[in-house]
């Protein structure tokens, strides 16, 4: 199907808001036309007027698609039921980034991959980073599209991308020694990786906050502000965060004024709605993020993608960039699903999280759900201490701490500084929790 005359996206950025809006009209129509292609769309959208789709009743009558549908089939059920690209149209595959489940592989055309570059290459002038920066990238580089993609879409905004990979590929002693003898000024990394080198350099008496470092940009993982006072601490940088999604591209990213991510709506249509009714909640309320890739989506046409993020839609930032201008956000929502049981007491993750990095002894963690001998369950925080922290010490002042402000006694462990790094640089997404009841019972 020809693409509309009228836009394609480009650095330039939109002209307003009012054309998005005609953007976003005529892309969806693209879109929904694409899906029904699919097999797995076939019979679900014959009641859907496809020239109403602006109007909110008949949008919402298309289904909602997650992972959980995607991961019931193997790979070649998922090409014969969702994708509609010929072999001789597909550049390359994108791995999906969860930490938990069996991973899907998108199949990628040319011109997927063209856009894709070009959502990862936004997120440069939003957060500031123009020529003259060089970034140094740790994340993976391979078929994850995070690490490969952004450090390709630098070249069309003339920025210098050092393409490190991650701590599986480069140990992280030599990305700690390149820092110190490229000179980056931005680093391109998960938190906990970002985490890991401060604490590792701070280990080796390493002063990362002196380094050439201005800015840090996080995407991959939850970033709590607990987590970013302790990054900007350690490494003297200002953090930004960005977002983004295998299935979709790199959709947004914060500016200067750190309330929110802008969202590239010219690319990519959201909703924020009630997992029950699929409608649209009010702006500023919590809801399932769901997302359609407008100009992403050649070979995977995917309609309402549930992220199964829970954000709130936020109408205009305080940046005062262009990019604030034209663009809403997402801002995460401290609700989460994630949380532990432990004895009757529920245990929010992102809370935890919160409490222990605003510990000054802490340099990282993870807590591990278990089942004692006694059939009750057991939470194990393992951790590492910063340089010059008496363990001991550390281990009270969690105990107590943990006791205090969720009403359950751990045990804590202590471990030695890169044990937790080399756990999560095998996953793209760091297991900060994980839930080994299973396989102690």
């Amino acid at each position: 199907m020809p693409e509309p005359p009228e836009y394609q996206p480009d650095r330039t950025l939109p002209a307003s808001r009012e054309h998005i809006a005609r953007i976003q009209s005529v892309r969806k129509r693209v879109q929904f036309a694409r899906a029904r292609e699919a097999r797995w769309y076939r019979g679900r959208l014959d009641d859907i007027d496809p020239e109403r789709l602006d109007d909110p009743d008949q949008w919402a009558k298309i289904p909602i698609i997650d992972k959980d549908t995607l991961r019931q089939w193997n790979h070649d059920e998922f090409l014969q039921q969702i994708s509609i690209a010929e072999s001789g149209e597909i550049s390359e595959y994108w791995r999906s980034g969860g930490s938990t489940g069996r991973p899907v592989f998108y199949p990628r055309t040319f011109e997927d991959v063209t856009y894709g570059l070009l959502s990862w290459g936004r997120s440069f002038p939003c957060i500031g980073i123009s020529t003259g920066d060089l970034c140094h990238i740790s994340f993976p580089i391979g078929i994850h599209p995070a690490g490969q993609i952004w450090a390709r879409s630098a070249h069309d905004y003339g920025i210098g991308m050092s393409w490190i990979g991650s701590g599986t590929a480069v140990p992280s002693a030599t990305q700690i020694e390149l820092i110190s003898v490229l000179q980056p000024t931005v680093l391109i990394a998960m938190p906990s990786f970002a985490l890991h080198l401060a604490n590792l350099a701070d280990a080796e008496g390493i002063d990362l906050a002196a380094s050439t470092v201005t800015r840090i940009v996080t995407s991959a993982e939850t970033l709590s502000e607990a987590k970013r006072r302790k990054l900007e601490h350690m490494w003297g940088a200002e953090v930004f965060d960005v977002f983004g999604m295998s299935e979709a591209g790199l959709m947004g990213a914060e500016g200067p004024a750190h309330d929110g991510i802008h969202i590239w709506t010219d690319m990519f249509h959201i909703e924020v709605v009630d997992p029950e009714s699929g409608r649209e909640v009010p702006h500023g309320e919590t809801g399932t993020l769901c997302v359609t890739p407008l100009y992403t989506g050649h070979a995977t046409p995917f309609l309402r993608w549930n992220s199964g993020d829970i954000v709130s839609y936020i109408d205009r930032g305080e940046s005062g960039t262009r990019e604030a201008k034209l663009f809403p956000m997402i801002r995460h929502s401290r609700r989460t699903t994630g949380f532990f049981k432990i004895r009757g007491v529920n245990v929010n993750h992102a809370e935890f999280e919160d409490h222990m990095f605003s510990v000054e002894g802490v340099g990282d963690f993870q807590g591990v759900l278990s089942t004692g001998p006694s059939g009750l369950e057991i939470l194990t925080v393992r951790t590492e201490a910063r340089r010059g922290q008496d363990p001991e010490q550390l281990e009270r002042e969690l105990v107590a701490g943990i006791r205090h402000s969720f009403e359950i006694t751990p045990q804590v462990e202590i471990l030695e500084t890169g044990t937790l790094a080399r756990t999560f640089e095998n996953t793209i997404k760091a297991s900060r929790f994980v839930d080994a009841r299973e396989q102690t019972c």
